[in-house]
Formats: structure tokens, sequence, C-alpha cells
């Protein structure tokens, strides 16, 4: 089966269904109700320790908005959180396209939803390694998995989906929401792609220059053996 061309989108997409994973949760209190006063009737998909932190930004309003992913792709997070989020489901309303009917048949099939915007920020695995005496299976442990597959899933499919990767960026991106009644433009998701890449591609970078700086004798003598 060849590739998909896509030839037709949308250069406002209006932002009905979002994703949120982050590990620094600053900013959130002002950008989450923000999006909820500007869609009401928008659905939050999050996981975890975000899910809660929503909860309590939201109120009562988030029985109305607020859907764990484990509810919404009927599969449980693995024991520590290690899979929450690589899901089928999830995946298919990051990666469809608008006009692709075989893609729109798929959400129907899965009673799946296009996603349209996706706000992940990383575990802190700069932050982990510049701790005195770290040892590999803890950097190993904040290698992020869920996290750089949402960003450039939502990253790669700009032509519908705003990949929002910094707390910095949350003022503006509400302000541009908010003058253009909750719509992204096609150029401030290209925009927002631009900064998810660069994001994930520091983030490998870091875990590669981590990894080849670390002799095995000290990953080694972080592990029993099993035999």
């Amino acid at each position: 089966m060849g590739k998909n061309v896509v030839e037709k989108i949308d250069d406002q997409v209006k932002i009905k269904t979002i994703l949120v994973s982050v590990s620094d949760k600053s900013g959130l209190d002002a950008f989450i109700p923000g999006l909820v006063d500007l869609n009401p009737d928008i659905l939050i998909l999050s996981t975890g320790g975000t899910y809660g932190k929503l909860k309590e930004i939201l109120g009562d309003r988030a029985k109305d908005c607020l859907k764990q992913v484990s509810d919404y792709t009927g599969q449980p997070e693995t024991q520590g959180g290690l899979v929450k989020t690589l899901d089928f489901k999830i995946y298919l309303g990051l990666l469809t396209e608008t006009y692709n009917e075989a893609h729109q048949a798929d959400l129907k099939r899965t009673d799946a939803r296009s996603i349209d915007m996706v706000v992940v920020n990383l575990y802190p695995f700069s932050d982990t390694i510049a701790k005195e005496g770290v040892i590999c299976e803890e950097a190993r442990g904040n290698i992020d998995i869920g996290g750089p597959t949402m960003i450039r899933a939502s990253a790669k499919n700009f032509i519908r989906v705003a990949s929002v990767v910094d707390p910095a960026t949350y003022p503006a991106i509400l302000e541009k929401l908010t003058a253009s009644k909750g719509f992204l433009s096609l150029e401030d998701r290209f925009g927002l792609a631009r900064k998810a890449f660069e994001h994930t591609a520091v983030y490998d970078r870091t875990i590669a220059d981590y990894l080849a700086a670390t002799p095995i004798t000290d990953v080694s003598s972080c592990y029993k053996s099993g035999e």
C-alpha cells in the first residue's frame, strides 16, 4: 500500500479535544480553565498525576470535560505508569487526517475522537542526571517514552494538530485562541511543530550523550544477576 498524500486541509482548526500529560505542571492553572472557558464542550484527556492536578484546577467543571486516558481507551495504566498513552485509539486520534475517508471510518469504528491539541512535557532526564551520586537505574527510569511519541505524532500531523511542549507558550496560545474564538491556524500549528521537534531532539541528544559517557561497569553495578 502506497503512502497517503494529503492535498486538502483546514487552515483554521477548532480545539475540541486535547490530551494533557506533563511533568512540569506550571501554568496549567490559567491555561486549562482558559481553554474550557473558550469551549465549554471541550474534552480533556489526561493521565496519572496530571489528571489529579487538572481535577483540582477545574473543580466542579471537571465532571463535564475531564476524562482519564484509561477510561477513554478501556486499558488501565501499567504498574508504575510505565504504559499510559501508548494505545491505538490515542494515536488514531493524533494522526488521522480530516479529509481522509478511511481515517474517519477508523475513528467511527473504534469510537475514537480526533485529538486537536497535545500538551506534553517530558520526564526530567537532564535534572535527574545532574544530581550528585545518581545511578544508572535512576537515569534509565527517567527516559520518557510516551511523551516524545505523543509529541512527535502530534507535531508530524501539524496539518491538523497543535503540539504544545513549553509552559512559557501557554499565555500566547490562549491569547491566539481567544482572538480566533477557539481556533488555531496552520501557521500557529507549524510554529508549534518546529518547537516540538527541537524539544525532542535536545531530549534525545541528552540521553545519548549520557549513555555514551557512562561506563558499562557503572551500569552493571546497578543490578543483581537474574541468573
